[in-house]
């Protein structure tokens, strides 16, 4: 088996295949890890730790704290991510070892069925497969006119490495990567708009969860704007002007830093895939449910192929795929069991469908709802803003959704996941006992509201 790209997807398919005694080699042209770990999921984290203990440590008088002169140096915020990606990516090498799997470093084709070219350092390798993993990933889409340049406009990898820090920030896009930016700069001191395109922030989250959230953001200083568009970007020296359309009237806008987070294209380019007859459906590859691309023995797994575009699912279909190379019979991935997590501040996160969508499905549902302040646990640690919000099936009690915003819910909602990987119903939620004092119980409280029990409110 040669999978090709080592980030969450690839890599973890390369050592799955290796367990199940498959000979596997992975390719990889940059860093392994991938985007996740080196430039993603990983290093946004452990900026987004060093914003929320400045945060809180500027809260401390309201924990009887005393602490004076508050101040941050984002030359050691940064380093620390840095450090804590590169260990990491050191990591997936000495997994590599010891799963024995052959690492390439280099750029990889595909000239013909079961063949694979490496251009490396060295010269040009090839190698010839059963089984092929596409696990190229993607990259930042970028919109006419609005291009990153590394100073005055910042895609998320120059965001992670910034030149300074924004005083007055522009971020296009309001998904999980533009709002997590936005409350990273933010919570830091950064004067902060975000311009969003779609009715709301948040858009693939229940209305009810963004509206939440919204409120929030909007309370930490926040400028948001939504049924927005930037249309142009003058650039000048040290500054950039903002033409950006609300409500069919262009304003303009002054701001020294802009981030675009505008969404992801898939990395199909320069593998050989028009010449195998792979589809590729807006620089994503056409798969079924078990990750086949209609080419016999090539598959393609991660953000290469359809959404979520999430590293543990795409970590998920790597395993589920080498399972089926192996002669398995694997579960498909389902995407609607999928946790979403967005580590802003309050953190949001869901599995399942929202309560619109639900309804547009045709069920009749059952919505239950508990806030963060009738939770004592959340009281105690200073974060009474939340909500915890579930969706059931009226008829059989069936978990249809899961959503949540507040202190660590991205931590909390495998919980749910779990409930909706065994089809749990609202008996088995309400009959599990949840420890207490946790923000876990406000789970068992929003189960208790949507049939008329809840306790603490």
């Amino acid at each position: 088996m040669i999978v090709i790209g080592a980030g969450p997807g690839g890599y973890v398919a390369a050592i799955r295949g290796a367990q199940l005694g498959l000979k596997v080699a992975i390719v990889e042209r940059e860093h392994l890890g991938g985007i996740c770990l080196n430039w993603g999921c990983i290093p946004t984290k452990a900026l987004l730790r060093s914003s929320e203990v400045f945060h809180l440590m500027e809260r401390a008088g309201e924990f009887g704290l005393k602490a004076d002169n508050i101040s941050y140096d984002l030359d050691a915020v940064v380093k620390r991510s840095r450090g804590v990606a590169k260990q990491l990516s050191g990591g997936i090498g000495h997994l590599m070892k010891k799963n024995k799997i052959t690492v390439f470093m280099g750029e990889a084709t595909l000239p013909s069925k079961g063949k694979v070219s490496i251009k490396t350092d060295k010269g040009t390798e090839e190698l010839t497969a059963k089984n092929i993993v596409l696990a190229t990933g993607a990259r930042a889409r970028e919109l006419p006119g609005l291009e990153a340049d590394g100073d005055l406009v910042w895609t998320y990898k120059h965001a992670l490495q910034p030149p300074r820090m924004p005083k007055k920030l522009l971020v296009i896009g309001s998904g999980a990567i533009g709002i997590e930016f936005a409350s990273f700069y933010n919570t830091l001191g950064a004067d902060t708009t975000v311009v969003e395109v779609m009715d709301r922030v948040l858009p693939v989250e229940d209305a009810e969860i963004s509206g939440f959230a919204k409120k929030q953001f909007v309370k930490q200083g926040m400028t948001i704007m939504e049924k927005a568009m930037v249309k142009q970007l003058d650039r000048g020296k040290g500054n950039v002007t903002a033409h950006i359309e609300v409500k069919g009237r262009v304003e303009k806008h002054n701001f020294d830093t802009v981030i675009s987070a505008v969404g992801i294209v898939g990395n199909v380019e320069g593998l050989g895939l028009e010449g195998l007859g792979v589809k590729v459906d807006r620089t994503h590859v056409v798969t079924d449910a078990y990750c086949r691309t209609g080419v016999d023995g090539l598959y393609a797994i991660g953000d290469i192929a359809g959404a979520p575009w999430l590293a543990h699912k795409a970590s998920h279909e790597g395993v589920m795929v080498a399972e089926l190379i192996a002669g398995g019979k694997p579960h498909a991935v389902k995407p609607e069991n999928i946790a979403g997590c967005t580590y802003c501040h309050p953190q949001v996160a869901s599995v399942g469908y929202s309560e619109a969508k639900a309804k547009e499905l045709g069920y009749d549902v059952k919505v239950g709802r508990f806030p963060s302040i009738g939770n004592g646990k959340a009281i105690a640690l200073g974060e009474a803003e939340g909500l915890v919000k579930t969706v059931f099936d009226a008829k059989t009690g069936e978990l249809l959704g899961a959503h949540m915003v507040g202190a660590e819910v991205t931590e909390m909602i495998q919980g749910y996941v779990v409930g909706r990987q065994l089809e749990t119903t609202e008996e088995d939620l309400m009959n599990s006992v949840f420890p207490h004092p946790t923000l876990s119980e406000m789970m068992h409280e929003s189960v208790l509201d949507a049939y008329g029990r809840v306790i603490h409110m």
